[in-house]
């Protein structure tokens, strides 16, 4: 072979291995996801702070992200049964062995919205007793506010929304319902029938817990690839800074 050729050959070989290449590294990860805003929604600014996040993490490593939204217990299911997706997120950190909890990937803070009208004063949990607690089919709160009512110590009621806890407390029929501050704050600003009954309702002055958030993979050899992927993005990024940039916007006019 001529050299002029040789060198024409190996050119062409190094840039077909640089398109596969390039092809890898372009991989698609497939999460699931609900809408919880501000934090994640299809309709939202970049699907939500948290997708913000991830997509920049994943990026960093020169990957895409697509999130498809579903109800929360669907999201969970699909992402456990599915091979088309590898995990789900947000989640709160929980003992497991079936799911993967990726590095945190930001945080928020889990309280009690009331009534205006009649607010509630507690140090300890056993001072909710007396209380109607509205939660959200499928979310987990905290270990030992979840332990209470599943021992019936609390009484609790389930929607499938915040929103549905929300207006139930605004109209007295829950003393109260767990909520995250900022989903709060969004719901208030921009759900319709919430807007309209704002001024009824406020955060309880005493926080259940701050949360940190994770991306939660199956287990097996694509969830712990992917797992393995998302922490060093999240190694080259400031998720804090990106989460508060995202919030910051999100209701600077608020």
């Amino acid at each position: 072979m001529k050299p002029k050729i040789r060198r024409l050959w190996h050119s062409c070989i190094f840039t077909a291995a640089a398109a596969v290449s390039g092809c890898v590294m372009a991989d698609t990860v497939r999460l699931t996801s609900l809408y919880w805003p501000p934090y994640t929604g299809e309709e939202l600014v970049q699907q939500g702070a948290s997708v913000a996040v991830a997509k920049a993490a994943f990026d960093a490593m020169g990957h895409q992200l697509e999130v498809d939204f579903f109800p929360w217990n669907r999201a969970v299911s699909l992402a456990k049964s599915s091979d088309y997706y590898v995990g789900y997120f947000p989640a709160y950190y929980f003992k497991t062995n079936k799911l993967l909890l990726s590095e945190p990937m930001g945080s928020g803070m889990l309280g009690l919205v009331e009534n205006v009208d009649k607010p509630i004063r507690w140090r300890a949990l056993t001072d909710l007793v007396p209380y109607t607690i509205g939660v959200v089919s499928g979310y987990r709160n905290t270990r030992e506010f979840d332990e209470m009512i599943h021992s019936g110590q609390l009484e609790a009621q389930e929607s499938m929304t915040d929103t549905q806890n929300v207006l139930k407390v605004a109209s007295s029929e829950l003393d109260l319902a767990v909520i995250d501050e900022n989903v709060l704050r969004y719901l208030r600003m921009h759900d319709p029938e919430v807007s309209q009954v704002k001024e009824k309702l406020q955060l309880n002055k005493k926080p259940l817990v701050y949360k940190d958030l994770y991306i939660a993979f199956t287990r097996g050899p694509e969830g712990e690839r992917w797992l393995e992927v998302f922490n060093q993005g999240l190694g080259k990024i400031d998720a804090d800074q990106i989460m508060r940039d995202y919030m910051d916007q999100h209701f600077k006019s608020h």
